[in-house]
């Protein structure tokens, strides 16, 4: 009986045993990765980019953007949860010329219900890793300042305001900084 007991008990842990792991997405991720940008955007931005502006720039990044993107050798990587995608990371070389750092997270972001539990930093350190991996050894990422929760976790994660600038939505002005990482 106490031999049935641990098997049912050992079972039982396997079964919530939930595999939790980032990797590079491949093309078949493309219409969770679009949700997931859809679902992280929409809590990150709402009441910050005006609404129109926002349903534009989440409606630009369905499956196809993704899945061409993807294909054509974007870096992007996904934080799985299980079977379902929690987040993805967007990332490469440095785009602002007038920074100079080597790499740059474009992009990251979680799905609202894996916020706040170490999945972000989970993804900002492959994207970082594999970052360092391909050579850039210095990193930077934008955010808008408005957007307090992104703003602290890249505080939180050492990153160093060097820069700021502004980026338009329709008839609206919105200020952004930029963190970054010496590696």
């Amino acid at each position: 009986m106490e031999l049935e007991g641990r098997a049912a008990s050992c079972f039982d842990r396997a079964m919530s045993t939930i595999l939790i792991e980032v990797r590079p997405a491949k093309a078949s991720d493309a219409p969770a990765v679009a949700a997931t940008h859809d679902e992280a955007w929409r809590a990150a931005y709402q009441g910050i980019i005006p609404g129109a502006e926002l349903e534009k720039l989440i409606n630009r990044r369905g499956p196809q953007w993704w899945e061409s993107a993807i294909r054509k050798g974007s870096r992007v990587s996904v934080l799985s949860f299980g079977d379902r995608i929690a987040g993805y990371a967007n990332y490469g070389r440095n785009r602002a010329r007038s920074l100079h750092y080597e790499g740059e997270i474009y992009e990251l972001y979680l799905r609202p219900e894996f916020q706040g539990l170490g999945f972000g930093h989970r993804l900002f350190s492959a994207a970082k890793r594999d970052l360092i991996q391909s050579g850039l050894k210095s990193m930077v990422i934008w955010a808008l300042s408005d957007n307090e929760p992104a703003v602290e976790f890249y505080r939180t994660l050492g990153g160093r305001m060097v820069a700021r600038s502004s980026e338009r939505f329709g008839n609206k002005s919105l200020d952004k900084v930029a963190f970054a990482w010496p590696v």
